[in-house]
C-alpha cells in the first residue's frame, strides 16, 4: 500500500479528512476521486483548493459509476457502510480503508492511539502536551487523528525518534487493521448507535484499537469502566489500568490516594502530582488525567512531563468551556456533549442551581437515566431541536419535591437561548449540554458550540 504510483483511489466524504487524503495521496502519485454528497456550491472552497491539482472532484451525490474506475475505496469518518456505494463496493469485494488506516501503515514512529465514549479529546491533549514536554533535542510530538489536523499529510516530516498521539473514532476504527503501541480505551457508554446498530458492534469497533497489537505493545485500559475492562481479556501485551480507586497488589495502574495523584508499579508506589494541579472541573476529567498520566507512563514519559501537562491546563474549547459570568450567572458550553451520558457527566460537574440546555438531532441512544438525573439535578430544562419530543417524553411529568421545577420547549435554539436569559438568576449555571448532535441546525458542536458562545457574550 505504500506504493501509490498509478493506484486508482475515491475518497467519499470531503471533510478535512477527506481532503487531506486526497492531497497527501495525489502527492504520492495516485489518481484520486473525492466524492461527496454536498454540491460543489456548497464545496466551493474544496473545490477551489484542488482546482490545479490532479484530484478529480465529484460532488452532489455518489454515482455508482465512480467504482468501475477505481480499485481502492477511502471512508472518511463520517460515512456509513450502508451508503449504497459502500455497499456496492463490498459486493464487488473492493478493498475498503481510511486515512487512519493509511498513516499507520507508514508512519515511522510509535504511535500512542486513544479511543473511547468520552473524554477522547480532553485526553488526547492532555497527553500531547506531556508529550512535549518529554521530547528532548530535535525530537517532536504529533498529535491529531479525529482532533486538530489529519496526520498523513506530515508523514515525510514525521521521523522514527518522534512521538505520534491520535484520537481515534470508532467510525476510524471500525475499518483499521493495524494498532498502535500504546493502545487506550477510556470508557464504552452508549454512542452512535445509529450507525453501528448496536452496542456489541460499537463495542467491536472500539475493541479493534487493541486487536493487531503484539507482545511488546502496551493497552491502557479504565479498571472502573466495565466494558473497558473487561476487554483485557483480549490484550496481547502488557496492561496499564486507571482508575479513582487504589488497584489490586500487582496491577499497575495510577489512581488517587486522598490529595494525590498515585501511580502504582512493580517496584512500589509513586506521587505523581498533588490534586490541587488539575484545573478542570468535575470527577469525569480528574479520571482523564489519570488516563494521561497511565498512557504517559506506558510511553516511557517521565514523571516531571505529566506534571507539567497538567498544570495551568484549564481545558479544551466546547468542553465544559466556562464563556462568560453574565449578571451573576455563569454560562458554560458543553456542546460536545452529543451523547446522554456526556450530559450525565457535565451535571456531576456542578452543585450550583442548573438551567439545563437539552436537543439537537438524536443519535437513537437511551435517555431514561439522564431524565433520572436531571429531575434530581437540574433546576430548569430548555428543550429545542428535531429530537424534542423524545425528550420531553422521556423527561416525563414534574414531580413535587424534585429539584427540577420547569420544563420548556423552544422553537429554535436561539429562542433557548433567550429563555435561559430570561430564567438566570445570580448564582445559577446555564449549561449547554444538549445530549444531542447539532446536524438538525449546524454543521457540527464546533459550530453550535461558537454560536452559543458568541450569543452569550453578546448579552448586554
Amino acid at each position: 500500500m505504500k506504493n501509490w504510483s498509478e493506484r486508482h483511489v475515491l475518497i467519499i466524504g470531503a471533510a478535512r479528512q477527506g481532503q487531506a487524503l486526497a492531497r497527501y495521496l495525489a502527492k504520492e502519485g495516485a489518481k484520486v476521486i473525492l466524492n461527496d454528497k454536498r454540491s460543489a456550491d456548497e464545496l466551493a472552497d474544496v473545490v477551489s483548493s484542488f482546482e490545479h491539482t490532479s484530484v478529480e472532484c465529484v460532488f452532489g451525490s455518489h454515482p455508482l459509476e465512480l467504482l468501475d474506475r477505481v480499485d481502492l475505496i477511502c471512508l472518511s469518518g463520517g460515512i456509513p457502510l450502508t451508503l449504497p456505494i459502500v455497499q456496492a463496493a463490498i459486493e464487488r469485494k473492493m478493498p475498503l480503508t481510511n486515512d487512519s488506516q493509511i498513516f499507520m501503515e507508514s508512519v515511522k514512529a510509535p504511535v500512542i492511539g486513544i479511543t473511547g465514549s468520552a473524554g477522547k479529546t480532553t485526553t488526547t491533549t492532555l497527553v500531547g502536551r506531556m508529550a512535549k514536554a518529554a521530547v528532548i533535542g530535535s525530537q517532536r510530538a504529533w498529535i491529531g487523528g479525529n482532533i486538530g489536523l489529519p496526520l498523513v499529510e506530515f508523514l515525510d516530516k514525521i521521523q522514527r525518534k518522534d512521538t505520534v498521539i491520535l484520537e481515534l473514532s470508532s467510525f476510524q476504527l471500525e475499518r483499521m487493521t493495524i494498532s498502535p503501541h500504546v493502545a487506550t480505551i477510556l470508557n464504552i457508554t452508549p454512542n452512535h448507535l445509529d450507525r453501528h446498530g448496536s452496542m456489541a458492534n460499537y463495542t467491536a469497533a472500539k475493541a479493534r484499537i487493541l486487536n493487531y497489537q503484539t507482545a511488546s505493545d502496551v493497552a491502557v485500559l479504565n479498571r472502573e469502566d466495565k466494558a473497558s475492562w473487561e476487554l483485557r481479556s483480549e490484550v496481547i501485551g502488557k496492561i496499564v489500568s486507571f482508575g479513582l480507586k487504589r488497584p489490586l497488589p500487582g496491577q499497575v495502574s495510577t489512581y488517587i490516594d486522598g490529595k494525590k495523584l498515585m501511580l502504582q508499579t512493580a517496584d512500589g508506589v509513586e506521587e505523581l502530582m498533588l490534586r490541587e494541579f488539575i484545573q478542570l472541573r468535575g470527577e469525569h476529567n480528574i479520571v482523564n488525567v489519570l488516563a494521561a498520566c497511565a498512557i504517559a507512563y506506558a510511553a516511557g514519559f517521565p514523571t516531571s512531563a505529566m506534571v507539567a501537562g497538567v498544570k495551568d491546563f484549564t481545558g479544551v474549547e466546547h468542553r465544559l468551556e466556562l464563556v462568560r459570568t453574565w449578571r451573576g450567572t455563569q454560562w458554560y458550553n458543553d456542546s460536545i456533549a452529543t451523547a446522554p451520558e456526556r450530559t450525565m457527566a457535565a451535571l456531576r460537574s456542578f452543585t450550583e442551581p442548573i438551567i439545563l440546555l437539552l436537543g439537537g438531532r438524536d443519535k437513537e441512544l437511551p435517555w431514561e437515566d439522564l431524565s433520572r438525573m436531571v429531575h434530581n439535578r437540574v433546576n430548569h430544562v430548555i428543550i429545542f431541536g428535531e429530537a424534542s419530543f423524545k425528550i420531553i417524553a422521556a423527561l416525563g411529568l414534574l414531580t413535587p419535591g424534585e429539584r427540577l421545577t420547569s420544563i420548556s420547549c423552544a422553537s429554535d435554539f436561539e429562542n433557548a437561548l433567550y429563555q435561559a436569559a430570561q430564567l438566570s438568576e445570580p448564582g445559577d449555571v446555564v449549561l449547554l449540554s444538549p445530549g444531542c448532535t447539532s446536524y438538525d441546525t449546524f454543521k457540527d458542536f464546533e459550530e453550535r458550540g461558537n454560536y452559543f458562545k458568541k450569543w452569550v457574550n453578546n448579552l448586554p
